[in-house]
């Protein structure tokens, strides 16, 4: 089944000012701080990191961010925003869970907290010249958020007394409940004498008894707003602790959302009356606040409200935030209970602009919205590491800073980032890929892009297919890469008998010439995928299987195929890594002869790795040459090679399996990781797809996982028409 796309949202917004050559506005990466480069010497590197809540100080050149795995407060140098420096970090008695600044000294809230039942912390004060802690406050609990008034007289800060989720199924009431301490500032240090303790219990409808406070932040005017995600309630406190005001969060009806973990993307579902649960809080005004609804217990409406100071709902964003997401392939499939979980909100005036933040947890990206005083503008959708929590703007600077609380280190992904992004007179660098939505208005998410493939006639048209992250959905994607960014603009849905086809793993695609296309299936004998070629008719009909001969099969191992292409008859199939016949370092490249159905393969040759693996990942014949994307799978740092080599094709003649099989010489088309580099985050390791398409230009995609333990970035670009270098060996 193919899907014809229109244009909507976000997609449509970049599309039509790209068109009229508008100068553009946005908020671009501009730096990616990893956290553990303030991991002390004495305590091991590889350790794990955070940064979660995160703070800039008043001149807006130092971030402080909480590290909750380290038991510690981090510091990063901001002078050159572009290139962020590391200040080190002070280790505090406990797990620190937020930071603001004031003046010369951080405070920060601690949990030190024996079990759920006995919740205890302290407020921790820093001071930033000396890097020690000079005092602490005793918060009479477990305390979560802390916020700063904008005069500096006094901080909130939400005692969470957090409840067990593993006690009576998380179930409220859980007590003791939790309660908001105000500490006032006297020359910038804490009166812990003259805390006052603002009793918020018995006021929300759901366990009244036990208060949970998440979030607070404080306006203009000394008014602390305080989120009980739990218990979906929202009140208002004076600078003295009485309530101003409270008022249940609500709940929202969703509609065309997606709403099973099946490894498809169908927005078909729908979820009624879902309480909006929300995290992060932030004043917009004097009157107004936006909610993030993340959702903790029962709720999460899946997006953000904009509600006035009485609680009446101003604006609801409903599944819009999170179908923005689907349509640059942020959607995370295992995450259908609450979506994209939108947790943190900020709030920043740059010129004349009010910008709304927010962002999505499970989806790794911030949206960027326009406050226009009624429904709030999409403009930007930020790439931001792994799970966003804290965010801070600093207006002044036209800077604005995300940090990501996870930290990938012990399955060797992604380390915790912090990264940086400045307002500019310039287009979004960000999303390169977005899909249209179908017929019905709803997006056609993606993700996992494994393969790509050019179209034989029209330049610009080429075809992308999903691997088996989306194993119930195996899709073959049309790109028109003539627009800025992408655009999917259909989706053929690969069938077996009427029905998605099961049992692929879809690594590479190549057109047949008469309108279908070869897929390579990587196999999996340990979940009965098998190593197969699958022909397909132009609407993804499965016509034709071609499962790999004894010869290969004899030798099996768990890297198989990982990109095809057609040179004649022979279709040429990478192979991952070596197999059990491959002397190490020699990978197989295998044909098969369409009309004779005869098997053979050459080798070729690997760099070698100074850790991990090395292994190819696409194949795709050009001219006279056919050109390989090679790579290791490191990340970040470590990554060394992501490269486009080149072999000629009077060398790709195939001898017959089971014998001595030709090696192969290479020649580097181009390294990828300076490419890679200029979306100003870390190398991603799945560089995965490479083509060429009808009028020579080369294009290059990566996979992002699913989103899945990703930051779901998506890169997609041009290398243009490719000059050959020599590999420097």
């Amino acid at each position: 089944m193919t899907t014809t796309l229109r244009a909507s949202g976000l997609a449509a917004l970049l599309l039509a000012s790209t068109a009229l050559g508008a100068p553009a506005q946005s908020f671009n990466r501009i730096a990616s701080f990893p956290v553990a480069l303030n991991t002390p010497a004495d305590m091991d590197a590889g350790a794990e990191t955070s940064s979660e809540i995160i703070a800039a100080s008043d001149d807006g050149m130092m971030l402080a961010y909480s590290n909750s795995p380290l038991g510690a407060v981090g510091f990063i140098d901001i002078a050159d925003p572009a290139a962020p420096k590391p200040l080190g970090s002070v280790i505090v008695d406990g797990e620190p869970t937020s930071v603001v600044i004031v003046g010369g000294r951080a405070f920060a809230g601690i949990n030190t907290s024996e079990s759920y039942a006995a919740p205890s912390g302290h407020l921790a004060v820093i001071d930033i010249a000396a890097r020690t802690v000079e005092k602490s406050c005793d918060m009479g609990g477990q305390p979560d958020s802390v916020a700063r008034s904008k005069d500096g007289a006094f901080l909130a800060v939400a005692i969470e007394n957090e409840r067990d989720e593993e006690l009576n199924d998380g179930a409220l009431p859980q007590l003791p409940g939790g309660h908001v301490m105000i500490v006032p500032l006297k020359n910038g240090a804490p009166d812990c004498a003259a805390m006052i303790r603002a009793d918020v219990s018995g006021l929300a409808a759901v366990a009244p008894e036990d208060p949970e406070p998440e979030f607070v932040d404080i306006n203009d005017a000394g008014e602390i707003a305080v989120t009980m995600q739990e218990n979906n309630h929202i009140v208002i406190l004076s600078r003295e602790g009485a309530a101003l005001s409270h008022f249940s969060a609500g709940s929202a009806d969703l509609e065309n959302i997606d709403v099973k973990k099946d490894g498809a993307l169908l927005f078909t579902g729908a979820m009624q009356d879902v309480a909006r649960e929300p995290d992060a809080i932030k004043w917009l005004d004097a009157n107004r606040l936006v909610i993030a609804n993340e959702g903790d217990w029962k709720g999460g409406s899946r997006g953000f409200s904009i509600l006035s100071r009485d609680g009446a709902v101003l604006f609801e964003s409903g599944p819009a935030f999170e179908h923005e997401l689907a349509r640059i392939g942020h959607y995370p499939d295992k995450r259908n209970k609450k979506g994209v979980e939108p947790e943190g909100v900020e709030i920043g005036r740059y010129g004349d602009q009010t910008y709304i933040f927010i962002g999505s947890e499970r989806g790794s990206v911030v949206g960027v919205y326009r406050d226009t005083g009624a429904a709030p503008e999409l403009v930007g959708l930020l790439p931001s590491g792994v799970r966003p929590e804290g965010l801070v703007a600093i207006p002044a600077r036209g800077l604005f800073v995300s940090a990501n609380e996870k930290d990938l280190v012990e399955d060797g992904g992604a380390r915790s980032h912090v990264m940086l992004y400045q307002l500019q007179d310039a287009p979004a660098a960000y999303p390169t890929l977005v899909s249209q939505d179908d017929a019905e208005g709803r997006p056609i998410g993606w993700g996992a892009l494994s393969g790509l493939a050019g179209d034989d006639a029209t330049p610009g048209r080429l075809y992308a297919v999903n691997d088996s992250f989306y194993g119930a959905q195996p899709t073959i994607f049309t790109i028109d890469a003539t627009q800025t960014p992408a655009r999917i603009t259909a989706a053929t849905r690969v069938t077996r008998g009427g029905q998605p086809a099961e049992k692929l793993d879809m690594e590479g695609i190549a057109t047949d010439g008469a309108g279908g296309f070869w897929l390579a299936s990587e196999g999996r004998s340990d979940r009965d995928i098998p190593h197969a070629l699958i022909h397909v008719n132009g609407a993804g009909e499965i016509i034709e299987e071609v499962g790999f001969p004894p010869e290969l099969l004899a030798h099996e191992k768990r890297f198989g195929a990982e990109g095809v292409t057609k040179v004649g008859d022979v279709l040429w199939i990478a192979m991952q890594r070596e197999w059990g016949d491959d002397p190490k370092g020699l990978v197989k490249l295998v044909a098969y002869d369409t009309k004779a159905g005869t098997w053979g393969a050459v080798r070729y040759p690997l760099e070698t790795p100074t850790v991990g693996w090395m292994g190819l990942s696409e194949i795709t014949a050009h001219g006279d040459h056919v050109y390989l994307i090679e790579r290791d799978n490191l990340i970040g740092d470590k990554a060394a090679v992501k490269r486009l080599y080149r072999v000629a094709l009077s060398q790709m003649v195939a001898a017959p399996l089971g014998g001595e099989l030709p090696v192969v010489s290479k020649e580097l088309a181009r390294d990828l990781i300076p490419d890679l580099k200029r979306w100003n985050g870390y190398v991603v390791d799945k560089v995965e797809g490479f083509t060429v398409d009808a009028a020579g230009e080369a294009f290059v995609i990566t996979d992002n996982d699913g989103v899945d333990d990703s930051s779901g970035e998506t890169f997609f670009w041009s290398v243009g028409k490719l000059e050959s270098k020599q590999a420097a060996n």
